[in-house]
């Protein structure tokens, strides 16, 4: 993906800039709110990605979406459309993140459950997760039908997969292997 690199590099400019301002917690609420909208709003990301859009208004449509932000996000604004890289807002807002959660021992994990999932699955999913990792982790939920039953867990680079539908195919290559 074009331009990861350059959107990693002002990620940890702004946290860097953020955290010697003690307002990391306050950008990370921006960058979560930046991703949002860029995400939901599909002429907001053609705006910003189109280069016949002048950057005087690209600066206007981002100060009039984004009004309240703090003062290191409007920095980054200011940044992005003196070098020209307004268009890896999306992508700065989001590297941001995964560095904000790792400079603060947390991460992300995902689980996919074929019901919605109860307290009892919960809690056995949150015990792996402390056999998995020692940080923080905040829980996402999704829910897919061919799963069948159990769960699968995401964290990080790692993957659990127990579910019935796993365990299904497993005996199924067994059996057509022998």
């Amino acid at each position: 993906m074009a331009g990861t690199r350059a959107a990693i590099r002002y990620a940890k400019a702004v946290l860097s800039l953020a955290s010697d301002n003690k307002q990391a917690a306050a950008v990370q609420a921006d960058m979560a709110h930046i991703g949002q909208a860029i995400a939901n709003n599909a002429s907001l990301e053609a705006v910003l990605k189109s280069p016949v859009v002048k950057l005087s208004e690209k600066e206007a449509v981002l100060k009039a979406v984004f009004p309240s932000m703090c003062t290191e996000s409007k920095s980054l604004f200011n940044i992005l459309v003196t070098n020209n890289r307004v268009d890896i807002l999306s992508q700065v807002a989001s590297q941001y993140g995964i560095l904000y959660d790792l400079a603060n021992n947390k991460e992300n994990a995902f689980v996919t459950t074929a019901i919605p999932m109860t307290s009892e699955l919960e809690a056995k999913v949150m015990a792996k997760l402390k056999t998995l990792t020692i940080k923080e982790v905040t829980l996402s939920n999704s829910v897919d039908e061919n799963i069948l039953g159990g769960f699968i867990l995401r964290v990080g680079d790692q993957q659990y997969d127990a579910s019935v539908s796993n365990q299904l195919n497993t005996l199924k290559r067994k059996f057509t292997i022998n």
